[in-house]
């Protein structure tokens, strides 16, 4: 289960970012259902980028050394915003089950 200094250490690299409006945990970890393998699933909502990949490799690049695998899903406000109230949709989840650790 991730801990209070990990999610310490991801929020302080990533608010580096000044384009990020919020991020969320989602999925087993933000459940408290994580097993020892268990990934880091979080929505990382922005106004607006141009390349989702580009934007997606960057922040993984700041979490690198962190002893967890990221599942990082970048998001534009609008997107999640339309999205939440879609059933089945990861947005839903996350609006749902979610702990935002950062909002600007």
């Amino acid at each position: 289960m991730i801990n209070k200094k990990t999610i310490s250490m991801i929020i302080e690299r990533l608010s580096d970012f000044k384009e990020i409006e919020k991020i969320i945990l989602f999925g087993s970890q933000a459940r408290r259902e994580a097993l020892t393998k268990s990934d880091i699933d979080l929505i990382v909502i922005m106004q607006s980028f141009e390349d989702r990949f580009e934007v997606s490799r960057r922040l993984r690049k700041k979490l690198v050394d962190i002893e967890y695998a990221f599942d990082i899903i970048v998001m534009t406000t609008k997107e999640f915003e339309l999205d939440k109230n879609i059933p089945g949709t990861i947005s839903r989840y996350a609006s749902r089950e979610g702990q935002i650790l950062y909002a600007a």
